[in-house]
This record gives structure tokens, C-alpha cells and sequence, in this order.
């Protein structure tokens, strides 16, 4: 399975703006999600340490194809300082020998090497999903903090607008002192409220910032629409994509690399060769002789039974830990899948129901109160009701994003979707 670089998800194509805005944005520092995902692909330590490990592997699959090295033998018999009657002529032996391995050692322990440099493969696949994933939520969180503060910011002019009408009650004597100043509060607590989403931007700025593997934010802002949103594929065939996630597609390499490293201890009994040809020469005579060795161990004491046992154990776990890592997935699909059909009923009643109710009522009570219909308690409960449907409609667009990226950071390619209107 391959995994792309930008168009794996789907959050990309809801939140990436329109050609021409985007070249506009990208002019103007203003940071994109295609942008984004790049940058922490070609930057993050992740993928760096990722790419160290395979090529780790790789030195241990080269290594694991390796023949041992000769042994070359220098003796000395019958030799000793000064003259002796015990002792003859010395005799030199030079000798060459060979370790010849039997049973097709060398064949078990490059395959588990090759088991080993495919799992390292597929982890780097799924620490770049990982990243990708990451990434996405990270740019919704940005994304979700500047809309934020720009509702903040409508509310709070929208609630200035008020206080020259109420000056001019006040000064009529149709209205008490005291409407201006529940205005005044009620655009300070608009405007904390700003200040305090200005300390989540920077916050997310950095954490996205780090993602794509910088040490200060390059960028002005980022640039997304939060209010496309999409109606995520049936619970069923999420969980069937699931098996095409590099976080279980290791798992078969690594039951390759556990059967290997089975297969190695189950020859390691096997007794080895070590064949020798030396050449000796007497001083005695001054002759020489051609001499042949061969020997080999007696697996009678140790029969490497413990090792055994322990790689068979070890080979046959693959299939529960396999199993628990595909279980641990799906819950977290699951519940993002659920989230983002929550949030998605959400909107619905919001955008249906809530906001087109709310806003005629302060509509209705901004054009009554001129004429002395309303009180300042009922147009402030009035703005506040439309302020307070409006950001439940942007937290539930912010959980719905991430609940998508979550998904396709897991299923690993874009789900099927039906998109929906704003």
C-alpha cells in the first residue's frame, strides 16, 4: 500500500482553498494544508529516523547473507630451547580451515533479515501516516482558533453598534445609565474572550509549527474553510480499510521475520563443518607433508530446545498482537466515526433550526428596541443566544475536521463521501 503525500485526506481537499485564493494566500505568507503536509514530510525528524532505521535493517539483512571468515593456524610441535634427548625434530604445521554451515543457516537467517528490513519498511509508512494525521489536525486546530477569534471579534462590534443607541435613550431619559455599562461589559467579555483564543492561535501555531519540523512559525496564517463539510462512510467499511493500514500490514512482515528467526533456532542443532588443509614440515629431515582436517560438533548435550520453544512462542504471538493492534484501531475509528456523525446532526439543527431562530429574534428585537419595545436585558440575551449558537456551530465544525482527519489518518486514503452544503 502506498501512501500519498497530500491527497490521503480528506480534510486536504475540505479545508485547501480555490486555485486562485491559494496562490494569493501563499503570497502573502498565508499557510495552506497541502503546504503544511509537505513541509512535515520533507522536514520532521520522524521520517528521518524512520529512513535510519530501514537502512539499519538493511545492514542487518547484508550482514545476515555474510559467510564466516576462514581460520588460519600457525603450530609449533616438538620444540624446545636447547638441546634435549626427550625431544625430536620440531615440526611447523601451517594450517587453513573453513566453517561450513549446513542445514541452510545462512538461507533462515537472511530470510528473518528480510522479514525485519519489511517491518522497518511499513513503519516508516505508518509513522509518515501518523505525521500526515498529525499534521491535518493540527492545521484544523489553527484554522478552528483564527475563525474563532473572528467571531469574537463580530460579536464585539456588533455589540458596539448598540451603545450609540443606547447614549442617545440614556440621554432621552427612555433608558437608565446602567443599559450602556451591561453593553460596555458585555463587549470587554467578547474582547477577554478574543484575548484568550490569541493565546490558543499562538499555541497551535507552534504545535503545528513543529509538526512540520521548524523551530519558529515562517508563516502569517493559515488558510482553510471550515464550513464544507462531508458525511463520512458507513462504520463497516472503515473497519475494513483498516486492514490496509501500515500498522498492521508490518505485522506480516514481522510473522516472516519470527519464522526466520524459528527457523535459525531450530538448525542451530545442526551440526557444522569446519574442514582444514595444512601443510607441516618436518626439520628433522627436512621433509614436508600435506595435512587434512575435518571435524565437526556432537549435538548430544545441547540441543538449543529452550530457543526453540521461545521462537515458536514468539512466532505464533504475532497473530494476538496483530489482533490487539487492529482491535486498539478500530476503537479509535470508531469513535471518530461517531463523532463525526454527532457533530454532523449537530450542525444540522443548528443551521436548520437554532441560528435562523436566533437571529430572527434579534432581528426582530434590534429593530423593536429603537422604539422603546425591548429592554437592554432582552437584546443582550438576544445577541448572546446568536453568539452561543454560533460558536457551538464552529466547535462542532472544529470536532467534526478532526474526527474526518482522524479517520483517514487511520484507513489510510480518502473515504467515500457525500458532501454537504455549508
Amino acid at each position: 500500500m502506498k501512501v500519498r503525500t497530500l491527497g490521503a485526506l480528506c480534510a486536504a481537499i475540505a479545508l485547501a482553498p480555490t486555485g486562485p485564493a491559494l496562490s494569493q494566500g501563499q503570497a502573502n505568507g498565508v499557510l495552506t494544508l497541502p503546504k503544511a503536509l509537505q513541509a512535515a514530510v520533507n522536514a520532521n525528524p520522524r521520517i528521518a529516523v524512520a529512513d535510519r532505521n530501514i537502512g539499519m535493517a538493511d545492514g542487518r539483512r547484508q550482514q545476515a547473507n555474510a559467510m564466516p571468515n576462514p581460520t588460519v593456524g600457525f603450530e609449533v610441535d616438538n620444540f624446545a630451547p636447547g638441546p634435549s634427548s626427550n625431544v625430536g625434530g620440531a615440526e611447523t604445521t601451517l594450517m587453513l580451515s573453513q566453517l561450513i554451515e549446513l542445514g541452510g543457516k545462512r538461507d533462515a537467517r537472511v530470510s528473518a533479515a528480510l522479514g525485519d528490513y519489511d517491518a522497518a519498511r511499513w513503519e516508516r509508512e505508518a509513522a509518515k501516516l501518523e505525521l500526515l494525521s498529525e499534521t491535518t489536525i493540527a492545521f484544523v486546530e489553527a484554522v478552528s482558533v483564527q475563525r474563532r477569534i473572528a467571531l469574537l471579534d463580530r460579536q464585539a462590534a456588533a455589540l458596539e453598534k448598540l451603545l450609540p443607541l443606547m447614549q442617545r435613550r440614556v440621554e432621552a431619559g427612555a433608558s437608565s445609565p446602567s443599559e450602556v455599562s451591561r453593553t460596555q461589559a458585555a463587549v470587554g467579555l467578547a474582547r477577554l474572550e478574543r484575548e484568550r483564543a490569541r493565546l490558543a492561535l499562538a499555541v497551535a501555531r507552534r504545535e503545528l509549527t513543529a509538526l512540520m519540523g521548524r523551530d519558529t512559525p515562517d508563516f502569517t496564517g493559515t488558510s482553510g474553510d471550515l464550513g464544507r463539510v462531508v458525511r463520512p462512510a458507513p462504520l463497516e467499511s472503515l473497519i475494513k480499510a483498516i486492514d490496509d493500514n501500515p500498522q498492521l500490514m508490518r505485522w506480516t512482515a514481522i510473522r516472516a521475520q519470527r519464522d526466520g528467526e524459528m527457523l535459525v533456532a531450530r538448525l542451530k542443532p545442526v551440526p557444522d563443518v569446519t574442514a582444514g588443509i595444512g601443510w607441516r614440515y618436518y626439520s628433522e629431515n627436512g621433509e614436508s607433508a600435506i595435512r587434512l582436517g575435518v571435524s565437526m560438533p556432537i549435538p548430544v548435550l545441547d540441543r538449543n530446545r529452550g530457543a526453540i520453544r521461545e521462537a515458536q512462542e514468539n512466532s505464533q504471538k504475532v497473530h494476538a498482537e496483530r489482533a490487539v493492534n487492529r482491535l486498539s484501531l478500530i476503537a479509535v475509528v470508531a469513535k471518530a466515526h461517531d463523532t463525526a456523525v454527532s457533530q454532523l446532526q449537530q450542525l444540522d439543527l443548528l443551521r436548520k433550526t437554532v441560528l435562523p431562530a436566533a437571529r430572527q429574534a434579534l432581528s426582530t428585537i434590534e429593530a423593536g428596541y429603537g422604539q422603546g419595545r425591548f429592554t437592554v436585558l432582552e437584546i443582550l440575551d438576544a445577541y448572546r443566544t446568536v453568539a452561543d449558537a454560533e460558536l457551538m456551530e464552529h466547535e462542532a465544525l472544529t470536532s467534526f475536521h478532526t474526527a474526518v482527519a482522524t479517520i483517514e489518518g487511520l484507513t489510510a486514503s480518502p473515504i467515500t463521501l457525500a458532501a454537504r452544503g455549508r
